[in-house]
């Protein structure tokens, strides 16, 4: 199965052309830049009409519009995942994503324990810590992500968040995919990253 994984798009969805093919497209969170309902609404759009069999997207941080939103209406095979989980193809995902509100509030550390154990493909906006996160000599990944991937080992997990750290890494059991498309200084576009498992 080949997973094609985005990331903090920021708003320049409609940038991306030719984009490979896959069997299951993942956006990781950040597809608004100011986090306004209308770059929401766009960005739906425009990710309901690409043509991949399954879509499956979470929040990240600068999505905070959608917070507590009840999304109904998408297609049947787009997928919004917010502390929950679907199964498609044998395959078990569980999506996190990373609202404000729940950061500063310690509510993210009881949504990261919640992650169901028999999780194939995790997806967050977060990094864990010590994993593709680090940006101005400091790490920006949770350390309770961490420890749950460890006690989980699902076989990939799907982040963004730290623009700069765009790339896959492989520990022998879980594929690591940093997939954030703006790099550093927002003035170009990194390449999706395609998985196959």
């Amino acid at each position: 199965m080949k997973i094609l994984h985005l990331s903090d798009t920021h708003a320049c969805h409609h940038r991306l052309y030719d984009l490979p093919e896959a069997d299951i497209l993942v956006h990781s969170g950040d597809f608004t830049m100011t986090g306004s309902e209308n770059e929401a609404l766009d960005f739906l759009n425009w990710f309901c009409d690409l043509s991949y069999p399954h879509k499956i997207f979470i929040c990240g941080n600068h999505d905070d519009c959608l917070y507590g939103a009840d999304i109904n209406g998408l297609d049947h095979n787009v997928h919004y995942l917010c502390n929950s989980g679907i199964e498609i193809e044998g395959l078990k995902f569980y999506g996190v994503p990373m609202f404000m509100k729940d950061c500063i509030s310690n509510r993210q550390n009881r949504n990261y324990a919640k992650i169901p154990s028999d999780t194939d493909v995790l997806i967050t906006h977060c990094p864990a810590y010590g994993i593709l996160d680090f940006d101005d000599n400091i790490n920006y990944g949770s350390e309770e992500l961490l420890q749950r991937i460890a006690q989980i080992n699902p076989r990939l997990h799907l982040f963004g968040h730290i623009h700069i750290q765009h790339g896959l890494i492989h520990n022998g059991s879980t594929i690591f995919s940093n997939g954030a498309i703006m790099n550093v200084d927002y003035s170009s576009l990194n390449n999706a990253n395609l998985i196959e498992i």
